[in-house]
């Protein structure tokens, strides 16, 4: 696990908000796993890479598609920014997000771009599964 994040840093998830009033509430304290909507909890999810919290994303991720395990990044990458391109309520319960996110492993730069599901269950949200664009 990479080291804890410092609360009064900007928040990786690249709002320009402080950790501890953005993605922070979400990773740790009263607030834990309760992102009020599917881009909260993108962007959540996105700070979880960058600082190595493995644990909040296998409990954010849905019962259904959860890995029973996550390896932790090579210790070489690095992230560098999110750029959230869409976000789509279907219904009460259902969510999409599009997204890239760029990072550098080896000197060399890379993009995942990526159309995420998201579904509430019993009011908290969870990463289902996703999809990539053909394209961009």
């Amino acid at each position: 696990m990479k080291s804890a994040a410092n609360v009064d840093q900007i928040c990786p998830c690249g709002t320009g908000a402080r950790y501890r009033a953005c993605c922070g509430r979400w990773h740790d304290g009263p607030q834990r796993l309760a992102a009020p909507d599917a881009p909260a909890l993108m962007r959540s999810r996105y700070s979880a890479y960058v600082l190595g919290r493995r644990d909040y994303l296998l409990d954010t991720w849905h019962p259904a598609t959860r890995p029973a395990s996550l390896e932790p990044d090579p210790p070489a990458l690095k992230w560098l920014g999110l750029e959230i391109k869409d976000a789509r309520a279907i219904d009460a319960r259902h969510a999409t997000v599009e997204f890239v996110a760029r990072s550098r492993l080896a000197a060399r730069g890379q993009r995942l771009h990526e159309i995420s599901r998201f579904e509430a269950v019993d009011g908290r949200w969870y990463y289902v599964d996703g999809t990539f664009p053909a394209h961009g």
